[in-house]
């Protein structure tokens, strides 16, 4: 008998501590269990019972506040910076506006100094990012101050395009980098009277290989009918004449077109080269939605372009707006980045070697995005443009990644390893390609701007940051990704 009492007492203790910690560690987090027993009730189990865990749990806490109030500030640094330069803008706005036209003009150096640095805290890693700013570009893509711009990495020298086509390079440095401005006829392809008609005309990127320099822009084709066109030069230090490589016959009319739709944010413009003779080439569809699945139609494709005779060829299609693209040699594979509609930007691998069919990768029919904008006002749209939620189940390829980050720029810092740059949520998201072509997020990073551009050399990350037209680097050499 006196067994049998001892057995059930201990069988009732497990139970209590088995409660106990269901209670604590488990429900001790839910609302509901907490007004059930109490708050101090659930301070006592955890504190008297388990103190260690308690202890653990605050230490916890007390980091993960401690990195979210270090991410505030520097979030708040950022805005009071560009604050103060919007109140400058609106007080000088003529001239300002004016002011890097007149840099370009006067061919002075840019010089990007004032260095900066900043600590960016993820949950694994601890980055510094050095920030070289500049005060001479004044005039963006997404907002009109201050600039915007691409850059490219040729022979260890570092080149800049700005949006409004100041064009120079500089030596690579972390103290300060001057660019020296080479003499051009840019402006004979997009004018300062395009240029002030809306911010989203703009050069759109530059590639620089074998010699010559290739440089993408919003190319007005006939009176108010725009599309993407590229230029290209000899690669001289001093004077580049560039003349038209790829020019496309048809335009989208930025008023009278068939949705009564324009974007010219929209636009694509990202040049890769895959060796000597081809290059690779985005175009977006500046909201004509339907060219993106017109096969007679280079808008929402990715197109082939041979640098020999400039006969090109259509590489893929079905895209709203790609923004990045990534050659990788050693994998055979492209992987394309996109603006999407709400919540539905996308990473895709495009295979290279595949010459049976164009890859479609559904827009405008298939997206995980919404259209913008209120789904009642927007129905008629979707009976046209239906946004399907799978692409697989309509006859379109998957995207590897989607979701509502404003992508940018994608390139490769190791085998299978990556890093994507984004705009809207400002960040860098580094990743694994895993052997089934599925993503393996290694680590997501905070920079607190758009970063329009980015560039791996020699274990460095380059980008271009947006909202205070700075340069940044970052030294991936101790990271284990």
């Amino acid at each position: 008998m006196f067994k049998k009492k001892i057995i059930i007492i201990l069988i009732s203790l497990i139970l209590l501590i088995l409660i106990l910690m269901f209670l604590a560690i488990g429900l001790g987090k839910s609302k509901k269990v907490k007004n059930l027993i109490g708050e101090e009730n659930v301070y006592f189990i955890k504190t008297k019972f388990f103190p260690y865990k308690y202890i653990n749990d605050l230490k916890s806490y007390n980091e993960d506040l401690k990195r979210q109030i270090y991410n505030l500030n520097n979030e708040k640094k950022i805005l009071n910076s560009k604050v103060g330069k919007l109140i400058q803008f609106n007080n000088n706005a003529n001239s300002i506006k004016n002011y890097e036209l007149n840099e370009k003009n006067s061919l002075n150096d840019l010089i990007f100094s004032k260095l900066e640095k900043i600590s960016l805290k993820s949950e694994l890693n601890e980055f510094i990012l050095l920030k070289l700013k500049n005060d001479q570009l004044t005039y963006g893509i997404n907002d009109f101050y201050p600039g915007s711009g691409y850059i490219d990495i040729y022979k260890n020298k570092i080149w800049l395009l700005s949006a409004r086509g100041i064009l120079g390079y500089g030596n690579l440095g972390e103290n300060e980098i001057t660019f020296l401005q080479i003499k051009n006829n840019l402006d004979d392809f997009l004018g300062i009277d395009q240029i002030s008609e809306d911010n989203w005309f703009s050069f759109k990127d530059l590639k620089i290989f074998n010699k010559k320099i290739f440089i993408s822009f919003t190319d007005e084709i006939s009176e108010n009918c725009w599309n993407t066109s590229i230029i290209f030069g000899e690669l001289n230090y001093e004077l580049i004449d560039f003349e038209y490589f790829f020019k496309p016959k048809e335009c989208v009319h930025s008023k009278n077109n068939l949705d009564q739709e324009f974007n010219a944010h929209q636009s694509g413009g990202r040049i890769i080269n895959v060796g000597n003779e081809k290059i690779l080439f985005s175009i977006g569809d500046y909201r004509s939605r339907h060219l993106a699945q017109n096969k007679d139609s280079v808008n929402g494709k990715i197109i082939t372009i041979n640098v020999n005779n400039k006969t090109f060829e259509l590489l893929s299609m079905g895209h709203r707006n790609p923004q990045g693209l990534y050659f990788d040699k050693e994998e055979q594979i492209i992987l394309e980045t996109e603006h999407g509609p709400s919540g539905g930007d996308e990473i895709n691998i495009i295979n290279f070697a595949n010459n049976l069919s164009i890859p479609n990768y559904g827009w405008p029919i298939a997206s995980y995005g919404e259209h913008y904008g209120n789904k009642e006002a927007n129905k008629n749209k979707y009976k046209k443009y239906p946004l399907y939620k799978s692409h697989k189940e309509h006859g379109f390829i998957e995207p590897i990644m989607y979701d509502h980050l404003g992508i940018s720029e994608i390139t490769r810092i190791k085998d299978r390893t990556y890093v994507v740059s984004s705009l809207g949520s400002k960040i860098l998201i580094f990743f694994k390609l895993k052997k089934n072509n599925s993503i393996e997020i290694l680590d997501k990073v905070k920079v607190y701007e758009r970063i329009r551009d980015i560039k791996f050399h020699n274990d460095k990350l380059y980008l271009f940051l947006e909202d205070t037209a700075s340069i940044g680097i970052i030294n991936l050499k101790t990271f284990n990704f």
